[in-house]
């Protein structure tokens, strides 16, 4: 079991090629599979192609990364992502880490799966956390989805309130 005073966040827009491989597991075995990347060398693609990016690395157990949350500029928008280890999850851990990116950013957009029809890797369901990107007060744009062959989701935005 892993107690939360024993978490650590850690901010950083660098990561080196050792955390890269271990945020590739992490993203493989925690996102659907057909969002999953092959190897390496694809999943640096994809984080290249980030523009003005923050991370927070959730480590615990000595160095161990347990979660992980990123923001980014995309079209004039901030975006952002959240992945945590499943032994993680319902703990507060993922309302923690975007507390902290919600201190620093005006809004935050994002891609989020709106069923629980997609599988892990493991063959396990992937179950949808719009639930609680509601009770962190995200306002749910229904007209506004991404339909692509390896993901259907629906954009949530949060706004700082002034």
């Amino acid at each position: 079991m892993i107690e939360n005073d024993h978490l650590r966040i850690i901010e950083t827009t660098n990561l080196d090629e050792k955390t890269k491989g271990w945020l590739l597991d992490l993203w493989n075995s925690e996102y659907p599979e057909n969002l999953s990347y092959r190897d390496l060398a694809a999943f640096n693609e994809y984080l290249k192609g980030l523009n003005d990016v923050r991370h927070l690395l959730v480590m615990y157990d000595k160095n161990v990364i347990g979660g992980w949350a990123f923001s980014f500029d995309r079209d004039g928008e901030s975006w952002f992502a959240i992945l945590l280890s499943e032994n993680l999850q319902g703990r507060g851990v993922g309302r923690k880490i975007l507390d902290q990116l919600k201190q620093t950013e005006s809004e935050l957009n994002g891609w989020v799966i709106d069923h629980d029809t997609d599988k892990k890797i493991d063959g396990s369901v992937y179950n949808s956390p719009l639930g609680f990107y509601q009770k962190c007060n995200f306002e749910i744009m229904k007209t506004q989805r991404l339909e692509l062959d390896k993901i259907s989701a629906v954009k949530i935005k949060w706004i700082k309130k002034r």
